[in-house]
């Protein structure tokens, strides 16, 4: 299995709305029987298409009323400083992605606080304190009609 067939994409996208079925409704959903199925959902494992599971945790249920995207340009375009910057967003809580991106900024990412006055804290405070910091724009999210992310 070297490249996913239309029946690894069902159990991928099924999977991904639903990391929790079992597998034998799985394996009815794709018609499968439940050990071919188990074999490919493995495989799919092992060759790093699946990489893990996780939870989506509602951000409002956990505390989190704001949620921004936020695009990051920097002032010196070396690979240390792209390295420092991606060190920083590891290490704070409040960025939950973030993507190296083309065009006319470095960054995007998703940024989520507790409130406007936490993430001004976090805008202020510790983006504002990296050294390499050239702009920063803000977008807040207002509603998500959809979100697919897992």
């Amino acid at each position: 299995m070297s490249e996913p067939d239309h029946i690894s994409e069902h159990i991928l996208r099924i999977l991904s709305q639903n990391g929790r079925i079992s597998n034998l409704e799985l394996a009815d959903r794709v018609g499968l029987s439940p050990s071919a199925c188990l074999r490919r959902v493995q495989e799919l494992e092992r060759r790093g298409v699946i990489t893990g599971y996780r939870a989506v945790i509602d951000p409002a249920a956990t505390g989190i009323g704001f949620i921004a995207y936020v695009t990051v340009g920097l002032s010196r375009h070396t690979r240390a400083a792209q390295a420092e910057f991606e060190r920083l967003m590891q290490a704070a809580p409040q960025v939950r992605e973030c993507h190296n991106i083309t065009g006319t900024v470095e960054y995007l990412l998703r940024v989520e606080a507790r409130d406007l006055a936490a993430y001004k804290q976090f805008h202020t405070e510790y983006m504002g304190a990296f050294p390499y910091l050239d702009r920063l724009t803000t977008m807040v999210v207002m509603g998500s009609p959809k979100d697919a992310r897992a």
